[in-house]
Protein backbone atom coordinates (compact mmCIF):
# COMPACT_ATOMS: atom_id res chain seq x y z
CA UNK A 1 0.00 0.00 0.00
CA UNK A 2 2.87 2.37 0.80
CA UNK A 3 4.42 2.02 -2.62
CA UNK A 4 1.06 2.64 -4.27
CA UNK A 5 0.53 5.84 -2.24
CA UNK A 6 4.00 7.21 -3.05
CA UNK A 7 3.69 6.55 -6.77
CA UNK A 8 0.16 7.97 -6.87
CA UNK A 9 1.36 11.19 -5.22
CA UNK A 10 4.17 11.54 -7.74
CA UNK A 11 1.80 11.01 -10.62
CA UNK A 12 -0.76 13.44 -9.24
CA UNK A 13 1.94 16.13 -9.08
CA UNK A 14 3.13 15.26 -12.57
CA UNK A 15 -0.43 15.44 -13.92
CA UNK A 16 -1.05 18.84 -12.39
CA UNK A 17 2.12 20.18 -14.02
CA UNK A 18 0.98 18.89 -17.41
CA UNK A 19 -2.44 20.52 -17.05
CA UNK A 20 -1.04 23.85 -15.85
CA UNK A 21 1.37 24.01 -18.79
CA UNK A 22 -1.34 23.30 -21.35
CA UNK A 23 -3.22 26.32 -22.70
CA UNK A 24 -5.81 24.00 -24.27
CA UNK A 25 -8.43 22.12 -22.29
CA UNK A 26 -7.48 18.47 -21.90
CA UNK A 27 -9.63 16.52 -24.33
CA UNK A 28 -8.56 12.90 -24.00
CA UNK A 29 -7.13 10.65 -21.31
CA UNK A 30 -5.75 7.37 -22.66
CA UNK A 31 -5.55 4.58 -20.05
CA UNK A 32 -3.47 1.44 -20.61
CA UNK A 33 -3.49 -1.30 -17.96
CA UNK A 34 -0.68 -3.82 -18.33
CA UNK A 35 0.47 -7.04 -16.72
CA UNK A 36 3.73 -8.58 -17.96
CA UNK A 37 3.42 -7.36 -21.54
CA UNK A 38 6.61 -5.28 -21.69
CA UNK A 39 7.33 -5.39 -25.42
CA UNK A 40 3.69 -5.18 -26.46
CA UNK A 41 3.20 -2.25 -24.08
CA UNK A 42 6.24 -0.54 -25.61
CA UNK A 43 4.84 -0.98 -29.11
CA UNK A 44 1.40 0.19 -28.00
CA UNK A 45 2.73 3.42 -26.49
CA UNK A 46 5.08 3.99 -29.42
CA UNK A 47 2.10 3.84 -31.78
CA UNK A 48 0.04 6.22 -29.61
CA UNK A 49 2.80 8.82 -29.64
CA UNK A 50 3.54 8.22 -33.33
CA UNK A 51 -0.13 8.71 -34.28
CA UNK A 52 -1.48 11.01 -31.56
CA UNK A 53 -5.03 12.37 -31.54
CA UNK A 54 -5.66 15.80 -32.97
CA UNK A 55 -6.37 17.23 -29.53
CA UNK A 56 -4.78 17.77 -26.13
CA UNK A 57 -4.25 14.39 -24.48
CA UNK A 58 -2.51 12.52 -21.68
CA UNK A 59 -1.48 8.87 -21.37
CA UNK A 60 -1.82 6.88 -18.15
CA UNK A 61 -0.14 3.50 -17.74
CA UNK A 62 -1.21 1.27 -14.87
CA UNK A 63 1.27 -1.51 -14.15
CA UNK A 64 -0.57 -4.34 -12.40
CA UNK A 65 2.40 -5.70 -10.44
CA UNK A 66 4.37 -6.92 -13.47
CA UNK A 67 7.65 -8.73 -12.98
CA UNK A 68 9.04 -8.29 -16.50
CA UNK A 69 10.41 -4.74 -16.21
CA UNK A 70 7.38 -3.08 -17.79
CA UNK A 71 7.31 -0.16 -15.34
CA UNK A 72 11.02 0.52 -15.74
CA UNK A 73 10.60 0.49 -19.52
CA UNK A 74 7.82 3.08 -19.32
CA UNK A 75 9.88 5.34 -17.07
CA UNK A 76 12.88 5.12 -19.39
CA UNK A 77 11.31 5.11 -22.85
CA UNK A 78 8.10 7.10 -22.28
CA UNK A 79 8.77 9.65 -19.51
CA UNK A 80 5.87 11.76 -20.81
CA UNK A 81 3.43 9.01 -19.78
CA UNK A 82 1.84 9.09 -16.34
CA UNK A 83 2.72 5.84 -14.57
CA UNK A 84 0.88 4.15 -11.73
CA UNK A 85 2.45 1.07 -10.18
CA UNK A 86 0.50 -1.32 -8.00
CA UNK A 87 1.90 -3.90 -5.60
CA UNK A 88 -1.09 -6.11 -6.44
CA UNK A 89 -2.79 -7.19 -9.66
CA UNK A 90 -5.94 -5.09 -9.59
CA UNK A 91 -7.48 -6.67 -12.67
CA UNK A 92 -8.79 -4.84 -15.73
CA UNK A 93 -11.54 -2.87 -13.98
CA UNK A 94 -9.58 -2.01 -10.86
CA UNK A 95 -6.54 -0.89 -12.81
CA UNK A 96 -8.50 1.29 -15.21
CA UNK A 97 -10.48 2.87 -12.38
CA UNK A 98 -7.30 3.92 -10.58
CA UNK A 99 -6.22 5.94 -13.60
CA UNK A 100 -9.66 7.21 -14.62
CA UNK A 101 -10.23 8.82 -11.22
CA UNK A 102 -6.90 10.66 -11.52
CA UNK A 103 -7.17 11.65 -15.17
CA UNK A 104 -8.61 14.89 -16.48
CA UNK A 105 -9.77 14.41 -20.07
CA UNK A 106 -13.28 15.11 -21.33
CA UNK A 107 -13.07 11.66 -22.96
CA UNK A 108 -11.43 8.51 -21.59
CA UNK A 109 -10.02 5.83 -23.87
CA UNK A 110 -9.59 2.30 -22.50
CA UNK A 111 -6.76 0.83 -24.57
CA UNK A 112 -5.27 -2.64 -24.20
CA UNK A 113 -1.46 -2.96 -24.15
CA UNK A 114 -1.64 -5.62 -26.89
CA UNK A 115 -2.90 -3.08 -29.42
CA UNK A 116 -1.36 -0.76 -31.99
CA UNK A 117 -3.39 2.22 -33.12
CA UNK A 118 -3.40 3.01 -36.82
CA UNK A 119 -2.93 6.58 -38.12
CA UNK A 120 -5.99 8.67 -37.34
CA UNK A 121 -7.59 6.04 -35.09
CA UNK A 122 -7.67 8.16 -31.96
CA UNK A 123 -8.77 11.32 -33.74
CA UNK A 124 -11.61 9.42 -35.44
CA UNK A 125 -13.12 8.25 -32.12
CA UNK A 126 -12.88 11.67 -30.50
CA UNK A 127 -14.31 13.37 -33.60
CA UNK A 128 -17.20 10.91 -33.66
CA UNK A 129 -18.12 11.67 -30.03
CA UNK A 130 -17.80 15.39 -30.77
CA UNK A 131 -20.32 15.06 -33.56
CA UNK A 132 -22.75 12.64 -31.91
CA UNK A 133 -23.93 13.92 -28.54
CA UNK A 134 -26.30 10.94 -28.20
CA UNK A 135 -23.30 8.58 -28.08
CA UNK A 136 -22.03 7.63 -24.65
CA UNK A 137 -19.08 5.76 -26.08
CA UNK A 138 -17.47 4.50 -29.27
CA UNK A 139 -15.23 1.59 -30.15
CA UNK A 140 -12.65 0.95 -32.83
CA UNK A 141 -12.64 -1.53 -35.66
CA UNK A 142 -10.27 -4.18 -34.30
CA UNK A 143 -7.95 -5.91 -36.73
CA UNK A 144 -5.89 -9.09 -36.50
CA UNK A 145 -2.15 -8.91 -36.97
CA UNK A 146 -2.56 -9.71 -40.67
CA UNK A 147 -4.96 -6.81 -41.14
CA UNK A 148 -8.13 -8.89 -41.35
CA UNK A 149 -11.28 -7.97 -39.42
CA UNK A 150 -11.25 -9.32 -35.87
CA UNK A 151 -14.37 -10.81 -34.35
CA UNK A 152 -15.75 -9.58 -32.12
CA UNK A 153 -15.00 -5.87 -31.93
CA UNK A 154 -18.53 -5.63 -30.57
CA UNK A 155 -21.46 -7.95 -29.96
CA UNK A 156 -25.14 -8.05 -28.98
CA UNK A 157 -26.21 -7.78 -25.36
CA UNK A 158 -25.68 -11.15 -23.63
CA UNK A 159 -28.91 -12.92 -22.69
CA UNK A 160 -29.53 -16.48 -21.53
CA UNK A 161 -30.79 -17.48 -24.97
CA UNK A 162 -27.83 -15.87 -26.73
CA UNK A 163 -25.38 -17.62 -24.41
CA UNK A 164 -27.07 -20.95 -25.12
CA UNK A 165 -26.89 -20.22 -28.84
CA UNK A 166 -23.20 -19.32 -28.59
CA UNK A 167 -22.15 -22.25 -26.44
CA UNK A 168 -23.62 -24.72 -28.92
CA UNK A 169 -22.10 -22.88 -31.91
CA UNK A 170 -25.50 -22.23 -33.47
CA UNK A 171 -24.37 -18.89 -34.89
CA UNK A 172 -22.95 -20.94 -37.76
CA UNK A 173 -26.57 -21.62 -38.72
CA UNK A 174 -28.03 -18.19 -37.96
CA UNK A 175 -26.38 -15.18 -36.39
CA UNK A 176 -28.06 -14.46 -33.07
CA UNK A 177 -25.34 -14.38 -30.44
CA UNK A 178 -22.97 -12.40 -32.69
CA UNK A 179 -23.09 -9.63 -35.26
CA UNK A 180 -22.37 -10.50 -38.90
CA UNK A 181 -19.73 -7.80 -39.05
CA UNK A 182 -18.32 -9.17 -42.30
CA UNK A 183 -21.53 -7.92 -43.95
CA UNK A 184 -21.44 -4.43 -42.47
CA UNK A 185 -20.70 -1.33 -44.48
CA UNK A 186 -17.31 -0.28 -43.16
CA UNK A 187 -17.79 3.25 -44.48
CA UNK A 188 -20.28 4.14 -41.76
CA UNK A 189 -20.46 3.71 -37.95
CA UNK A 190 -22.97 1.21 -36.56
CA UNK A 191 -24.95 1.37 -33.30
CA UNK A 192 -24.15 -1.68 -31.16
CA UNK A 193 -24.97 -3.14 -27.76
CA UNK A 194 -21.52 -4.02 -26.37
CA UNK A 195 -18.08 -2.69 -27.27
CA UNK A 196 -14.97 -4.69 -26.51
CA UNK A 197 -12.72 -2.95 -24.03
CA UNK A 198 -9.57 -3.24 -26.15
CA UNK A 199 -10.20 0.23 -27.64
CA UNK A 200 -13.23 1.92 -26.12
CA UNK A 201 -13.65 5.70 -25.80
CA UNK A 202 -16.15 7.05 -23.26
CA UNK A 203 -17.48 10.43 -22.24
CA UNK A 204 -16.40 11.31 -18.72
CA UNK A 205 -19.85 12.79 -18.12
CA UNK A 206 -21.32 9.36 -18.84
CA UNK A 207 -18.94 7.69 -16.40
CA UNK A 208 -19.87 10.31 -13.83
CA UNK A 209 -23.53 9.47 -14.38
CA UNK A 210 -23.47 5.65 -14.51
CA UNK A 211 -20.32 4.89 -12.52
CA UNK A 212 -16.92 3.49 -13.36
CA UNK A 213 -16.09 -0.08 -14.28
CA UNK A 214 -17.30 -2.43 -11.55
CA UNK A 215 -14.13 -3.77 -9.94
CA UNK A 216 -15.99 -6.72 -8.44
CA UNK A 217 -15.18 -8.18 -11.87
CA UNK A 218 -11.51 -9.14 -11.88
CA UNK A 219 -11.28 -9.99 -15.57
CA UNK A 220 -13.92 -10.31 -18.29
CA UNK A 221 -17.49 -8.95 -18.56
CA UNK A 222 -16.64 -5.66 -16.86
CA UNK A 223 -17.05 -3.72 -20.12
CA UNK A 224 -20.25 -5.68 -20.83
CA UNK A 225 -21.61 -4.55 -17.47
CA UNK A 226 -20.57 -0.95 -18.17
CA UNK A 227 -22.18 -0.97 -21.63
CA UNK A 228 -25.36 -2.40 -20.09
CA UNK A 229 -25.52 0.48 -17.64
CA UNK A 230 -24.74 3.10 -20.31
CA UNK A 231 -27.49 1.90 -22.61
CA UNK A 232 -29.93 1.54 -19.71
CA UNK A 233 -29.30 5.22 -18.92
CA UNK A 234 -30.38 6.14 -22.46
CA UNK A 235 -27.04 6.60 -24.23
CA UNK A 236 -26.11 4.91 -27.51
CA UNK A 237 -22.88 3.05 -28.30
CA UNK A 238 -21.24 2.91 -31.71
CA UNK A 239 -18.68 0.85 -33.61
CA UNK A 240 -16.59 3.32 -35.62
CA UNK A 241 -14.69 1.64 -38.51
CA UNK A 242 -12.82 4.86 -39.32
CA UNK A 243 -10.84 4.10 -36.13
CA UNK A 244 -8.69 1.06 -36.86
CA UNK A 245 -6.63 -0.66 -34.16
CA UNK A 246 -4.62 -3.86 -34.41
CA UNK A 247 -5.42 -6.15 -31.48
CA UNK A 248 -3.11 -9.09 -30.86
CA UNK A 249 -5.47 -10.42 -28.20
CA UNK A 250 -5.11 -12.26 -24.91
CA UNK A 251 -1.38 -11.66 -24.43
CA UNK A 252 -1.68 -11.21 -20.67
CA UNK A 253 -4.34 -13.85 -20.09
CA UNK A 254 -2.48 -16.49 -22.12
CA UNK A 255 0.16 -16.50 -19.39
CA UNK A 256 -2.41 -17.99 -17.00
CA UNK A 257 -4.81 -19.50 -19.54
CA UNK A 258 -6.36 -22.16 -17.28
CA UNK A 259 -7.17 -19.66 -14.55
CA UNK A 260 -8.53 -17.14 -17.05
CA UNK A 261 -10.87 -19.72 -18.57
CA UNK A 262 -12.59 -19.99 -15.20
CA UNK A 263 -12.49 -16.21 -14.75
CA UNK A 264 -14.26 -15.80 -18.09
CA UNK A 265 -17.28 -17.69 -16.81
CA UNK A 266 -17.04 -16.29 -13.30
CA UNK A 267 -17.47 -12.87 -14.87
CA UNK A 268 -20.43 -14.01 -16.96
CA UNK A 269 -22.19 -15.60 -13.98
CA UNK A 270 -21.61 -12.41 -11.99
CA UNK A 271 -23.02 -10.33 -14.86
CA UNK A 272 -26.27 -12.33 -14.94
CA UNK A 273 -26.58 -12.35 -11.15
CA UNK A 274 -25.99 -8.62 -10.83
CA UNK A 275 -28.17 -7.45 -13.72
CA UNK A 276 -30.88 -10.11 -13.97
CA UNK A 277 -31.03 -11.69 -10.52
CA UNK A 278 -30.10 -14.88 -8.71
CA UNK A 279 -32.55 -17.02 -10.68
CA UNK A 280 -31.06 -15.98 -14.02
CA UNK A 281 -27.56 -16.76 -12.71
CA UNK A 282 -28.74 -20.23 -11.66
CA UNK A 283 -30.25 -20.85 -15.10
CA UNK A 284 -27.04 -19.69 -16.74
CA UNK A 285 -25.06 -22.13 -14.60
CA UNK A 286 -27.38 -24.91 -15.78
CA UNK A 287 -26.74 -23.85 -19.39
CA UNK A 288 -22.99 -23.97 -18.75
CA UNK A 289 -23.25 -27.45 -17.24
CA UNK A 290 -25.28 -28.64 -20.22
CA UNK A 291 -22.69 -27.27 -22.62
CA UNK A 292 -19.75 -28.59 -20.59
CA UNK A 293 -20.80 -32.26 -20.43
CA UNK A 294 -20.30 -33.16 -24.12
CA UNK A 295 -16.98 -31.31 -24.11
CA UNK A 296 -15.79 -33.29 -21.09
CA UNK A 297 -16.78 -36.50 -22.86
CA UNK A 298 -14.92 -35.35 -25.97
CA UNK A 299 -11.87 -34.81 -23.78
CA UNK A 300 -12.06 -38.41 -22.53
CA UNK A 301 -12.22 -39.64 -26.11
CA UNK A 302 -9.32 -37.37 -26.98
CA UNK A 303 -7.11 -39.31 -24.61
CA UNK A 304 -7.42 -42.26 -26.97
CA UNK A 305 -6.55 -40.28 -30.10
CA UNK A 306 -2.90 -39.53 -30.84
CA UNK A 307 -1.70 -36.28 -32.32
CA UNK A 308 -2.98 -32.70 -32.24
CA UNK A 309 -6.66 -33.66 -32.56
CA UNK A 310 -6.52 -35.72 -29.41
CA UNK A 311 -4.47 -33.07 -27.61
CA UNK A 312 -7.02 -30.38 -28.49
CA UNK A 313 -9.85 -32.58 -27.22
CA UNK A 314 -8.01 -33.22 -23.96
CA UNK A 315 -7.37 -29.52 -23.47
CA UNK A 316 -11.00 -28.53 -24.08
CA UNK A 317 -12.27 -31.39 -21.93
CA UNK A 318 -9.91 -30.42 -19.14
CA UNK A 319 -11.06 -26.80 -19.19
CA UNK A 320 -14.72 -27.71 -19.04
CA UNK A 321 -14.08 -30.37 -16.41
CA UNK A 322 -12.57 -27.69 -14.17
CA UNK A 323 -15.53 -25.45 -14.95
CA UNK A 324 -17.98 -28.16 -13.85
CA UNK A 325 -16.08 -28.61 -10.59
CA UNK A 326 -15.99 -24.90 -9.83
CA UNK A 327 -19.43 -24.03 -11.17
CA UNK A 328 -21.28 -24.33 -7.80
CA UNK A 329 -19.02 -21.67 -6.28
CA UNK A 330 -19.08 -19.21 -9.19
Amino acid sequence: MGRWQVVSKQVANQSSIVNRQSSVALKLSIVVVSWNTRQLLHDCLAAVYAYPPDCAFEVWVVDNCSHDGSAAMVREDFPQALLLESEDNLGFAGGNNRAITRSGGEYVLLLNPDTEVKPGALTALAAFLDGHPEAGGAGSMLLNGDGSLQHPSCHPLPTLSRELWRLFHLDALAAYGVYRMDRWDTAVPHPVDIIQGASFMLRRSVLDAVGLLDDSYFMYSEEVDLCFRIRRAGWLLYWVPQSQVVHYGGQSTQQVADKMFIELYRGKVHYFRKNYGVRSAAVYKAVLALAALPRVLAGLVGRLIPGPVGAAGKRVGGNYGRLLRELPDL
